[in-house]
């Protein structure tokens, strides 16, 4: 059964229309990956002479078995935005005589090709067979390896069993994100460190090997865990797409806006509903974790906290960045539809203002936390929700009046470059410079602070003059809306 359902697979993606372009984006994708696993592979060989050279004084395998659960603990977070859920078109099947527990086991078994779980062997495997297998014994390096083994096939299955709980219970979102974020914070102010628990955890391996077979016994309940879940809920996606069924997604607190209210809403559920779309925002609120690589003590000691604005303007507004940059692409699907209906062009663009500032105003609350490190964050970090709510937004729908390419909403925006196009490449410069020509001339004068309150003024002015920046964007919307349509219509 295995073998037909490969078969099936392959036949699809020979028959179909876009094949063209998933080979050249597939051979792009294993180029990338035969690189990365060329570097890891380096970097497996040469550990012993990295650590030595990096943490002069330490015990090489103390630092090593520190650095295992801290790298599975980056994959887990990296396979939770860009690993993708194995698909398998299950309704032509449902009617047959084909037992779930099959269809399931394919499922599970396709989930297991990814670059995510070959990394690991790269990166590890090379220490494993020489340091540890000559400084112990070939079993403890054996069960080292089984270890790591048995620490990607959890994390690959835990990825894709919270993934997919997700789809069906929105709530789990911000529950994991909340996890993370506390996770980060007592590992960032030394609560816990997991570096230690690894290396106690690891330093138990080495002493007693065979204790290595708890990770994969860890690794099998969360494989059976993921598949009763696949058994009980095999068809519920796929059904879904075919019935029209109430859900209770409407948001009362827009109903005070009108019509602008009411589309922001119809946004929204575009969000959540469709996969790139809900990956781009996913994405988003991920680098919020920005702040522990770019906020430093040194120079906040310092004052030099124009050096932390770029961080603060992407944290800040990374959802008006990430997915504003495809602005009126998410609809173009239907843009044809919106054209024709007796729809508001202003109140259309002001739900896209709208739609941004509550983004941003949310991404900037959570960023507060970092307030715990220095008040100093709060100042740049207000300073940059004010530009970005007041010009980040402007210039953003001002380039999206120039995107005439057309998305797939049911694919994943990782490795996906349909919908980008020129627009997206300029955007950045303007975006992500003008808080610079702004701050720069009188931060360099004198006080940082002046700088940062020039910035916010000027955002705070943008957004008291909204209504003419929204007039703004319509104008140009409508010299190049026909272009739009046009531009949408055609699929790539």
């Amino acid at each position: 059964m295995l073998g037909t359902f490969l078969d099936h697979q392959w036949k699809a993606f020979w028959r179909s229309k876009n094949k063209g372009g998933t080979i050249a984006t597939q051979i792009f994708i294993g180029i990338i990956v035969a690189y990365l696993l060329g570097v890891a592979f380096f970097l497996g060989f040469s550990m012993e002479v990295f650590i030595t050279q990096f943490f002069p004084g330490k015990d090489i395998f103390t630092v090593f078995n520190g650095v295992i659960l801290y790298y599975f603990a980056v994959d887990f977070l990296m396979r939770m935005q860009l690993q993708e859920l194995p698909t398998l078109s299950v309704v032509p099947y449902l009617h047959l005589k084909i037992p779930k527990k099959k269809i399931v086991n394919f499922l599970n078994t396709r989930a297991l090709f990814s670059a995510f779980n070959v990394l690991p062997l790269f990166l590890f495997l090379p220490f494993c067979a020489t340091a540890i297998s000559d400084v112990y014994d070939p079993f403890t390096a054996l069960m080292y390896v089984v270890s790591i083994l048995s620490l990607t096939v959890f994390n690959n299955y835990a990825a894709l069993y919270i993934k997919r709980r997700s789809i069906q219970n929105l709530k789990i979102v911000p529950l994991v994100l909340l996890l993370i974020i506390t996770l980060g914070l007592l590992e960032y102010f030394k609560v816990f460190s997991i570096s230690a628990i690894s290396n106690q955890v690891f330093g138990f391996v080495t002493n007693y090997p065979l204790a290595g077979f708890g990770f994969t016994l860890f690794a099998i309940l969360m494989y059976q865990l993921n598949a009763r879940y696949l058994r009980r809920n095999l068809y519920v996606e796929e059904l879904s797409k075919n019935e029209a069924k109430k859900t209770s997604t409407d948001y009362p607190f827009l109903d005070r806006f009108g019509e602008t209210g009411t589309l922001v809403a119809l946004e929204l559920k575009l969000i959540l509903r469709n996969k790139r779309s809900r990956s781009a925002i996913t994405m988003s609120l991920l680098f919020l974790f920005y702040g522990f690589l770019f906020y430093k003590k040194e120079l906040l000691d310092q004052d030099k906290l124009e050096l932390m604005l770029f961080a603060s303007v992407f944290m800040t507004g990374n959802c008006i960045s990430i997915y504003g940059q495809f602005m009126f692409g998410w609809q173009s699907s239907h843009f044809d539809g919106l054209m024709a209906n007796k729809i508001n062009l202003r109140n259309f663009i002001k739900a896209k203002f709208l739609m941004f500032t509550l983004f941003s105003t949310f991404t900037t609350l959570v960023a507060c936390l970092y307030g715990f490190l220095s008040w100093k964050i709060l100042v740049i970090q207000f300073a940059a929700y004010l530009y970005n709510i007041g010009i980040g937004t402007v210039i953003v729908l001002y380039f999206a009046t120039r995107n005439y390419r057309s998305m797939d909403l049911s694919k994943g925006s990782t490795f996906n470059f349909q919908g980008v196009g020129a627009s997206q490449w300029v955007l950045g410069l303007p975006y992500f410079l003008a808080p610079y020509v702004i701050l720069l001339p009188l931060s360099l004068s004198g006080s940082p602070y002046w700088g940062f309150i020039a910035l916010g003024a000027c955002g705070l002015t943008a957004c008291l003059t909204r209504e003419f920046w929204v007039g703004f964007i319509v104008n140009e919307f409508n010299k190049r809306k026909h272009k739009i349509t046009e531009g949408f219509r055609e699929k790539s």
